[in-house]
Order: structure tokens, then C-alpha cells, then sequence
């Protein structure tokens, strides 16, 4: 589920990594050949995460966590407990590529003002089981997760895909007491889930029948368009008491227009831009940090 690369026109081919480049001529050759096997070349890289080689700081992260396992949609996920005596307990729900220990910073505040904090690792992702992740598997994911926790669970705070999932899918929380969830944090949402496809469509210079054979198997598997999973159209009857929007103007993953959207979108969405942040550092500044636990009270 590739949100974060850089939208890149044909007009720009000149200046295209070497390696970019030839993926474009594979594709390129292989849709010449079979729309099929170049259709299910690109769903491949589409929905393969790299699991990228662990920081420095995470181990001291995951040190303090209570480890545990969530049986998932592709297997095992890899679970994590931090304040287990918190009166209220806050679900952190990861980004493509990320993994539960990214959320470092953000935990420690969270355990210092009393919270009970859970994170996970997705499928495909950090220590959690599989090869390959799609939106519907990331919310059965979260929606295992979900169950597990219970009627404990206060509120969730997503980044990026994470969003995406939470609400796109949507994930149900609260079901045995009528549904809802008290508060929700966004940070750093793609508005459209066709908006992300079309980055990656882009990014690789797709030939229209590849990307209508991509459109045609997402209807074939999960009896819905893309459309159906953006924010745009799940987020303004999301059950939440209180939601709250976060987003950098210099996003180079998420366009912020993306984020004007939605809140125009979703009136009853509180919506802050920050500047300077970008994609990811959004997720652990002191600011932002201070005004999540701030919304959560």
C-alpha cells in the first residue's frame, strides 16, 4: 500500500532514478504482453512492505512494553502493553511500513498522563506475521485488536494508512454497547483512497488497462469500490464523540490539500495544520504531543 512516494509525471522521465526507470520499462513490457501479468506485478509491489532496519531508539520503546499476541487475518500479530494500571487505555494504530515501536514519543506522554497505551504491528510489518498487507487485511487487523481490548478502550490515534484503516474500513468499536468510539486522532490522513492508487499508478507510469484491471479486483474481492474506503464518504458518519485532524503543510507523502478536503468534508472534525513536520515527524513533536493528550482528556 505505497503512500509514500513522490508523484512523478511521464514528463519527468529524464530525471527518474536509473532504477525507476527500468521498473517503468518492465511494467511497460509486461502490460505489452498480458494486462494480467502486469496487473498482478504491480498489486505485488502495491501491497509488499519493506521491513526497514530497526532504529536505535525502538528497543528502548518496546523494553518497557508488555508483549503479547493478537491471533490476525494473515497470523499472529505482535502486540504491546505499556501502563497496564491506566484508568483509560489509548489504541495507537501505525502508518505503512512503520511499526508499533514509532510511536515512542508519543507513548511516554501518553503513560505520564495516566493512560493505559496499546500498539501493534501489522500484518507484514515489525515482528507481526506475513508478506504482503491490503487495507480490508489492516482492518480485520485492527478490528482483532479492537475485540481484545474491549470495553476499555477511550480512544485511537492513527497515522497516515493507519487513518486510512480506522475509518476507511470502518473498523467497529464498542459493538456490545451500541458502537462508537469516544476520541479519535488523526494524524496525517490520505483523504482518498483512489488519491494514494493513483500516486503509485503515477510513480510507475501504469498503462489505463493495468489500473482498471487494479479497480475490477478490488470490486471482485471486497464488494465495494476504492472510493467506498476514503475518508471523504466513511468519515463523516464515523460513530466518535470527538475527532481531531492533524496535518503538515509540507506533507511530501499526503498532499495537505488532501487534508482541506476532508475537513470540508466532515464538519464536525476538529482540523490543525502544523508546518515544517512532514509525513513523519508530525508523530512524535512536542506540540503535537501536548495538544493530543490535551484532546483526549
Amino acid at each position: 500500500m505505497q503512500t509514500t512516494s513522490p508523484v512523478l509525471k511521464p514528463d519527468t522521465a529524464a530525471v527518474l532514478p536509473p532504477a525507476l526507470r527500468l521498473l517503468r520499462l518492465k511494467f511497460r513490457l509486461q502490460a505489452a504482453l498480458s494486462t494480467e501479468w502486469a496487473f498482478q506485478s504491480a498489486w505485488r509491489l502495491f501491497t509488499t512492505p519493506r521491513r526497514l532496519p530497526e532504529k536505535a531508539w525502538e528497543a528502548a520503546v518496546l523494553a518497557d512494553a508488555r508483549r503479547f499476541v493478537v491471533p490476525g487475518p494473515t497470523g499472529p500479530l505482535a502486540a504491546y502493553e505499556w501502563n497496564p494500571a491506566g484508568t483509560r487505555t489509548v489504541l495507537l494504530v501505525h502508518g505503512w511500513e512503520h511499526r508499533a515501536s514509532f510511536w515512542g514519543a508519543l507513548v511516554r506522554v501518553l503513560v505520564a498522563a495516566g493512560y493505559r497505551v496499546v500498539a501493534f504491528d501489522a500484518p507484514a510489518h515489525g515482528a507481526s506475521a506475513g508478506l504482503r498487507l491490503t487495507l480490508p487485511a489492516y482492518v480485520q487487523a485492527v478490528q482483532a485488536v479492537a475485540d481484545t481490548l474491549g470495553a476499555g478502550l477511550h480512544a485511537v490515534v492513527a497515522h497516515s494508512l493507519g487513518g486510512a484503516t480506522v475509518v476507511g474500513g470502518p473498523v467497529r468499536f464498542h459493538t456490545a454497547a451500541g458502537g462508537g468510539l469516544s476520541r479519535l486522532v488523526l494524524l496525517a490522513v490520505p483523504a482518498s483512497t483512489p488519491a494514494v492508487a493513483l500516486r503509485f499508478i503515477d510513480l510507475l507510469g501504469l498503462p489505463p488497462a493495468v489500473v482498471a484491471r487494479m479497480a475490477a479486483y478490488i470490486r471482485e474481492q471486497h464488494g465495494r469500490d476504492a472510493e467506498s474506503f476514503s475518508l471523504l464518504q466513511a468519515g463523516p458518519v464515523f460513530p466518535v464523540g470527538r475527532a481531531l485532524l492533524l496535518h503538515d503543510e509540507h506533507d511530501a507523502s499526503i498532499p495537505f490539500a488532501e487534508a482541506r478536503e476532508l475537513a470540508a468534508a466532515w464538519p464536525e472534525l476538529e482540523f490543525g495544520a502544523t508546518s515544517g513536520l512532514g509525513h513523519n515527524r508530525i508523530m512524535r513533536e512536542p506540540a503535537v504531543l501536548a495538544r493530543i493528550v490535551a484532546f483526549l482528556a
